[in-house]
């Protein structure tokens, strides 16, 4: 694979789905266990594990990818991207963390459900600002 052919397939696209994914199917479940109980927010500490520990190596990838964005808009909004997204990783990761007993996953309670909530919000226009740099600036195209 030449240069060329790596700056045209970034690395951080491709990775950013699985923690999406997870966190927001973990919302979902945690919201669903209002109704289904442990059988529905059972899923969530798993699905918020998976998608903090994935979305480390998607951050890094998004750094090391950071040189190759030119200045002026595009640039504005990849800072804009990178701290909603930073926020919605503290989000749910402190939904995790407060949700965990000796390593034993917890009901959600009213402000893990508000951290999910918030979390998602956040990741929902994180993730149309990185829809946006691609779509609207070309970076990674």
């Amino acid at each position: 694979m030449s240069s060329s052919d790596a700056m045209r397939h970034p690395l951080h696209p491709a990775l950013v789905h699985f923690p999406i994914a997870c966190w927001s199917l973990a919302t979902l479940t945690d919201f669903s266990g209002l109704w289904f109980g442990e059988s529905a927010w059972g899923w969530s500490a798993g699905l918020l594990v998976v998608g903090c520990v994935v979305a480390l190596p998607a951050m890094a990838a998004g750094i090391m990818e950071l040189s190759r964005v030119p200045d002026g808009p595009a640039l504005r909004d990849v800072y804009l991207h990178m701290g909603l997204m930073l926020t919605a990783f503290v989000f749910f990761s402190t939904s995790l963390l407060l949700r965990l007993d000796h390593l034993q996953p917890l009901a959600p309670d009213i402000l893990s459900l508000f951290l999910d909530i918030v979390g998602f919000i956040t990741l929902a226009i994180g993730g149309w600002l990185g829809g946006r740099l691609v779509y609207g600036h070309g970076i990674g195209r």
